[in-house]
Formats: C-alpha cells, structure tokens, sequence
C-alpha cells in the first residue's frame, strides 16, 4: 500500500505490514524511478539480490550487514548500500529491526552509466 504525501512517518509506514500474504517489506512512496520501501524482517532475512541498486537507512536495531564479500557491524542511522545484483541480507540482527529501503535507477543499476 502506498501513502499519498510527501512525508511518511515511520509509525503510517509500519501500519502497512505485514503485507496481504504476511510480507515483512512494503512499497509506501514511488515517483520516477525512486521506489521507498519500509522493511522489518523477523528471524531470517530471504531477500535475494535486486535488479536496481538499492539504499537502507537503519531507524532501529542492530546486526551485521552482508553485502557481497564485506560483512560489516550496523545499527540506527546508518546507511548501507547494495549495488544492483549484488547478493546482499542482514545476518544476526535484532528483533526490532527496521530499514527505510530506497530503490533507484535503470534495471542492472548505475555501474554502467556514462
């Protein structure tokens, strides 16, 4: 479900999970290319890599971060990204984690661009 505004508080986006078959991400603003994604896996996170690159900004807890052949320590505020068809997860991370998650750019991402 996408939230028609300008400003999405982290509260209205978290209202929009799970998803109708239990997902623990939801789309809440598009325009463009520019995608913005609310995730808070529990447990395990599934994900597999993504066809654009893709941005996370950290609101809560904790963990470590895989972003291909770098594993790095991450917690609230930090920014982390993955470069498009990079195999990518969040490993040992708390309960109570929370990402903004930013999709842009062409398919195959911006490594190739002019």
């Amino acid at each position: 479900m996408k939230i028609n505004t300008d400003k999405i508080t982290v509260a209205e986006a978290l209202a929009c999970l799970p998803g109708p078959k239990g997902e623990r991400f939801a789309a809440v603003f598009e325009r463009g290319s520019l995608t913005v994604e609310i995730y808070a896996p529990r447990g395990s996170d599934p994900q597999k890599p993504h066809t654009r690159d893709e941005v996370y900004v950290v609101v809560r807890g904790s963990g470590e971060f895989i972003n291909g052949l770098d594993h790095e320590s991450f917690g609230p505020g930090d920014f982390l990204f993955a470069a498009a068809g990079i195999e990518h997860r969040f490993v040992n991370f708390s309960d109570d984690l929370i990402v903004w998650v930013i999709f842009y750019g062409p398919e195959g991402g911006e490594a190739n661009l002019p």
